[in-house]
This record gives C-alpha cells, structure tokens and sequence, in this order.
C-alpha cells in the first residue's frame, strides 16, 4: 500500500516538479529538497530543544539570588508555592476526617499482620470530595515512643504490602516500609495509580496514570496532584492527632514515590523531614518520561532544584532503585525511566548551592556499590542517631490475606475517573464565571473587554514565545502551471531553526494593480498543502485550488501535525515550557500573512482562515492572535471540545484514541469553543458540519454553536456574521455553504452558474 501512495504521489507531482522552478517577484529562488514538512518539523524540535537547555538559566535570572529581608523571602517563596500547587492540579479542598476508616466485613479483620513490634491494618481516608485513598496504617505497638509519623510512598509499580514485605515483589533490602515499622515508625502508605497497561474502551493501549491523567490535565487537575492530596491528607490526621506534637512528621519514597515525596515536601511546611529516592535528577528530561510527569509550565518556574528550594524541612536523596522501564507507543504515549547517575543528581543539586541557599540541609548520598542494593538509609535517616541501627527482621503474623491489589487499584482508578467525571460537569459554569467579565453592550465595549481574555489565551494556553521573528527571507519556486492559476511552493524564515511553509495559488487573470481577497486553507493531521491543493483528497476536494479557480488567492501552510511521534513528541517538548504546538504555528502564520500582505496582488483587509479537522482546531487557535485573519471557517472539528477531551463516556472521546498530545491545560476552566469563538469576534465565523463526521454527534456541534451565535445574534445584534451549514456527508469540505460565506464577507462575486 506505502509503495502505490509513493507511485500516486509520483505520478502527480512529478511533471509540475520538473519544470522550470522560477521564483516569485521579490522573493530568492527556494533550493529546499526532499521532504520539506519533515524539515520543518525536525527544525522545530532543534528550537524546543535548545528552549530546554536553556530553561534553568532562564529560571536563575527570576529566581532570586538575595532577599532584603526574611519576610519578603518567605513571601516569595509563598507565592511560589501556590503556582506550583496550580501546576500540579492540587487545587480541591481536602475533606475533614477524625481518623482513616479500618477496612473489614462482616466475616474479615481490618488487621492484616502483626508481630513483636506494629500491627498492620487495611484503611482508607477520604482526601477531595468522594474521592479516598486506600493502603495500609501500621501502628506501633510501643505508642508512647513513635519515632515519627510517616507517609510511605511506593513507586507506581509496587504496592504498600510489597514494601512492607507481606507478599512477594519486592527484594527484602528494598522493603523499606518494613524498615521503617521496625524502627518505631507510625506509617501510612497509600496506593497509588499504577503502571499497568491496558486497552481503554476496547481502543488505545495506555497506563492507568495515562488514562487518568488525560481528562484531568484538561480540567486543570493532574494525577499527581491526586496523589498529593492523599499524602496531605494522611498529614492532616497526624498534625491533628499525633501522639505527640513534637514527633517528626515525614514523607519518604521511591521512584513515583520519591516525586511524590519532594513535591509533597515542596507544598507543605508541616512536613520536617522527607527523604526522596529513585528520582532526583534534571528535570529538563521530563518530556521522555511517561506523560503522567508531564506538568504544564514546570520548567518554566521550577526545575527540581527550584523544587527543592520551597522545602523548609531537612531532605535526603539518592537514586538507589531507580525505575526502569519503556512504555511501548500504542496508543498512549511512550516514555522511558532511566537511572540518573550521581553526577547527574550533584549538578541539579549543584545549582542550589550556586544560589547561596544553606537554609536547610540536603544529603546527596554518594553509596557505596554495596549499599546500590538496599534502602535501608533511608530509615537511618527518619530515627535520631543512637537509634540509627534498625532491629533485625521480625517475625511477622499474617492475621488475614492482604486485600486484592487489582480490585483496590480499580477501585482508586474509578474513583479518580468520577472526579474527573463532576469536574466536567461542572465545567461549564466554572467557564461561565471565568467569561463574565466580557461586555457586550457595544462593539467597542466588547473590544475593550475581550483584550484580557485574549491575553490570558496567548499566555496561558497556547503558550507564547516572545522571540522576535526574523526577517521574512522568501524563497519559492513556481510548481504548478493551471489554466487558471499558477502555484508557488513558498518558505519563510520565523526564528532559527524554524520556518513556515506552504503553497501559494495566483489567479492568472489578476489585473496589474488589483488586490484580490486571500483564503488560507489549511490541512488536517498528517496533511500536507499538496493535499488541498490536487489529487481530490476525499477529505479536501482541492478546495484551495477550486477557491483559486473561483478568483481569491489562496495559502495552503504546512502545519506541525506530521509525523505522528516526531510532532506528538514536540508538544511533549513545549509544555514543560508552558507552550504548545501552537505556540509555533501561531507565529508562523503570522509570519506568512506579513508576507502576503507585501504582495501586490493581495488585499490586506481580506485576509480569510478555512480550516478541516486538526486545521479546524487551528481555525479556533489561530485567527484569535492573528488579528489579520478577517473571518474564521471551522470545518470537521468544531463541537463540544472540553467533553471531547475529557468524557470517560462518549465514545466519541480522545480518552481511548492515539492523539496522546491534543490534551491543552486547563481548558475546561476557561476556553471551550464558544469561548475561543468569542476571540474571533466580531469578525465573521462559520461552522461547517456533516451530519456523518464521526468527530462529535450533531447535538454536542449544535449545542457549543448555540452559545456561539447567542453572542453574535443576541448580544452583539451580528446574527449575519455568524453561521453553521449542516450538510448530508462525513468528515469533510463540502464547499457550498462556506464558499457563499467567503465571497459575501470578502466581498468577492460568485461566479456565475
């Protein structure tokens, strides 16, 4: 099939590519070879890349090096302490509880083990709304002399009984939960969400964090931050009814775990000691982690030294028993853990000890190779120093089988899923009071109003870049030769590494001195400008060139969606960042409408977006921040886009499908299509629809619509601007209802019948 394409596109292109390749007026010839779209997205990778690297510098010069004074340092770090906790979704109030509930029936105990010095119980605490966290309490039986009262944290694969050695998994010198009961410790060890794949709604194959984390990351929730507030929690019941107020609270871990633990510590100053293991290391990497780390805008503010820095407590880290793993590219994203080397972990930790802060100590343990083995430092860490030699192994009494893990990992899995589940439902108020501050009461009123909106959308996101483009450098060669219009295939630079691409169609009839209207016409995922252009696409019927033959000049852009795991990976590399895909395409399309605008032929005040499926997503990000679009056509994508995203019900959704990097931040508390649309207004816009586009059904389409032209027709009294055009066909252009929109807002007359 790969080689009757190749022939296909052979076939096609082949005759226009060997003819004389003359450039434009005023632009230099274009040399490029081979496949420009690969080039283009391998150019932006190279500058989200280097944006990576240089990150930790960026983050030194907002990072303070000195405080006047002790109060305007703990304000800061205050204030950076909520970003960071928005960041990581720990958003929800937590629910008051007296104690954690012991787990039993009628014919089982709660006590699961017990021996010569704790006693094992199964428990659950609730943490945010109905949500609880479930694992094991172990209870020192010496009450009177807990060392300290710690929240014991797994990494994703290991269970609590695992590290307390009650079943099998994990190595005798690795349990150290175990080790910590056996010292004393009062300890609470949660579940957490677990590495397992499997197939969602019969569809992609992805983790259970995966499949958490995808609709939560939408509605401004993460699952880590899930995880967080089952660790606040447990420290709620011991700052409230620790046996004594002056016992250790602390939070140790491996692996997730050991993130965990550090953010954990970061967050809450009631924490006094946290020792973290298995992670510590550059955070820069994190975007070839698996896509649960990954956190919107992290490394614009905090790499983990920054982390580290909001800790008040004494902290320990190594990275014995790293994980090390690859998950597989199957429809969730892929993503590798690798052991950090020491060298690695001294840098990060390095940058701390540049910026001059000694408020507190941090260990970067240095093992021996015969200490690689176990974790037994980290219970030498938590008791005081003559009681530093933990007991020898107990003997310990199993009373009742553990519980099931897979049926408590279900439980936990479906109870995040049902928060994920309300907060969706209750999106769209949380939306209504974000939009409230948009006065319609006159267009100038509207424009003043909507400006802070607009800036929250640029910054917020789609992430914004504040790079000075550079100079427009065209380069083109003619490649196509109509009866009606000739075709250029047109590059620009936009900052290094990065260009903008596409093919530019010039009605042959164009009179000297005439300025025609532009439509730009934009492909959909894995598209190319040849495919709107020629070849009568079954999804784009050449509607660029069947536009051209009808008089406007039109644009077809190469957009970064191509490539499959080359582009999905770029948005991978720009979160992190606080940016997305966008946070390119947007300057790139601004960059190729500065350069139409220096065309002679070109209108300037008629400058229109069209856009199919993934171009129909650009067609609702785009003309928002480039205000020189006049009008906006969304085709085959428009429709209830937070519950596309986010809806475990819908089979409609991206929950069960591969596009692991469509997930934007927080979208669910501030831009759904209706409110996107509401940038784009006044300026005219038109949905097109069929009824067999298996984007969305046609009542969530018409519904997100309805609010649509509410604001133009019922607000704004610009009803006539506004329109949608249903049409009998599946995911396509149709070109009827649209093409009367173009030529009546861009003032262009229909040819005649």
């Amino acid at each position: 099939m790969r080689f009757f394409w190749l022939a296909l596109v052979m076939s096609v292109w082949l005759p226009v590519c060997c003819m004389a390749a003359e450039p434009l007026p005023d632009t230099q010839p274009l040399t490029l070879e081979g496949d420009i779209a690969a080039q283009l997205v391998a150019g932006v990778d190279k500058f989200l890349l280097r944006k990576i690297d240089e990150s930790a510098a960026a983050r030194d010069k907002v990072w303070p090096r000195n405080f006047a004074t002790p109060e305007d340092r703990m304000e800061f770090l205050k204030a950076k302490r909520k970003r960071l906790a928005v960041m990581l979704g720990v958003r929800d109030e937590r629910v008051p509880f007296e104690s954690p509930e012991l787990v039993a029936t009628a014919t089982r105990s709660a006590l699961i083990a017990e021996c010569e010095t704790y006693k094992v119980y199964a428990v659950r605490w609730p943490t945010v709304r109905d949500m609880f966290a479930e694992g094991l309490w172990i209870e020192p039986n010496d009450a009177k002399n807990v060392k300290a009262n710690l929240v014991v944290l797994p990494d994703a694969d290991q269970t609590p009984e695992q590290i307390m050695g009650l079943v099998e998994g994990v190595p005798e010198k690795m349990q150290f939960a175990r080790m910590l009961a056996e010292g004393n410790c009062r300890l609470m060890v949660p579940t957490l969400i677990s590495r397992q794949i499997a197939a969602r709604n019969g569809r992609a194959k992805m983790t259970n964090r995966e499949f958490i984390y995808r609709p939560a990351f939408i509605l401004g929730r993460h699952v880590i931050g899930y995880e967080l507030q089952e660790v606040f929690a447990a420290v709620d019941w011991f700052a409230k009814n620790g046996k004594d107020a002056k016992t250790t609270i602390g939070v140790v871990g491996n692996g997730e775990g050991g993130m965990l633990a550090m953010y954990a510590a970061a967050l809450d100053p009631r924490i006094s000691k946290t020792a973290i293991s298995g992670y510590f290391g550059k955070k820069e990497a994190v975007w070839r982690q698996p896509v649960d780390r990954n956190i919107f805008g992290i490394l614009a503010e905090f790499g983990n030294a920054e982390v580290l820095r909001l800790v008040t407590c004494d902290v320990y880290f190594d990275n014995v028993a790293y994980p090390n793993l690859v998950l597989p590219s199957e429809g969730g994203a892929p993503g590798t853990l690798e052991p950090v080397s020491v060298d690695e972990a001294d840098t990060e930790y390095s940058r701390i000890r540049r910026r001059g802060d000694t408020t507190r100590a941090v260990y970067l343990s240095e093992l021996s190779e015969k200490k690689q083995e176990e974790l037994s430092h980290l219970v030498t860490f938590f008791l005081p120093g003559d009681e530093r030699n933990p007991t020898p192994r107990q003997k310990v009494t199993v009373v009742n089988p553990p519980q099931d893990a897979n049926a408590r990992q279900t439980r936990l899995l479906h109870a995040m899923d049902r928060h994920n589940q309300w907060l969706l439902s209750e999106s769209p108020y949380v939306r209504a009071q974000f939009m409230k501050g948009l006065n319609t009461s006159s267009l100038e009123a509207y424009a003043k109003s909507v400006e802070p909106y607009r800036e929250t959308f640029k910054r917020d996101v789609i992430g914004w870049f504040d790079d000075e483009r550079l100079p427009l450098n065209p380069r083109s060669r003619q490649i196509i030769d109509h009866e009606k219009y000739v075709g250029y295939e047109v590059v620009l630079d936009v900052w290094p590494d990065v260009i903008a691409y596409g093919i530019l169609l010039l009605p042959k009839d164009i009179k000297p001195g005439e300025r025609r209207p532009v439509v730009v016409c934009q492909h959909g995922l894995e598209g190319r400008p040849q495919d709107v252009v020629q070849g009568d696409h079954p999804a784009y019927h050449d509607f660029a060139a069947k536009l051209a033959e009808r008089g406007f000049v039109t644009l077809s852009p190469q957009n970064l969606y191509i490539g499959q795991d080359k582009f999905r990976t770029l948005q991978r590399k720009a979160n992190p960042l606080g940016k997305t895909l966008f946070s390119v395409i947007i300057p790139q399309h601004q960059q190729l409408v500065d350069w139409l605008k220096t065309l002679p032929q070109v209108d300037s005040e008629r400058i229109a977006f069209y856009g199919l499926s993934y171009g129909g997503k650009s067609a609702m990000r785009i003309p928002p921040l480039v205000p020189d679009y006049c009008l906006s056509i969304c085709s085959a994508d428009f429709n209830e886009w937070v519950w596309k995203n986010a809806s475990t019900r819908s089979p409609y959704s991206y929950v069960w499908t591969g596009e692991y990097e469509i997930f934007e931040w927080d979208l669910g508390s501030t831009f759904n299509y209706a409110e996107m649309a509401a940038l784009i207004a006044p300026r005219p816009f038109m949905v097109e629809r069929g009824h067999a586009d298996g984007v969305a059904p046609d009542e969530t389409v018409a519904a997100e619509y309805a609010k649509v032209f509410n604001l133009y027709n019922a607000r704004l009294k610009l009803g006539e601007r506004c329109e949608i055009e249903f049409f009998d066909g599946p995911h396509t252009i149709n070109g009827q209802g649209t093409f009367r929109f173009l030529h009546k807002h861009l003032k262009w007359p229909e040819p005649k019948p």
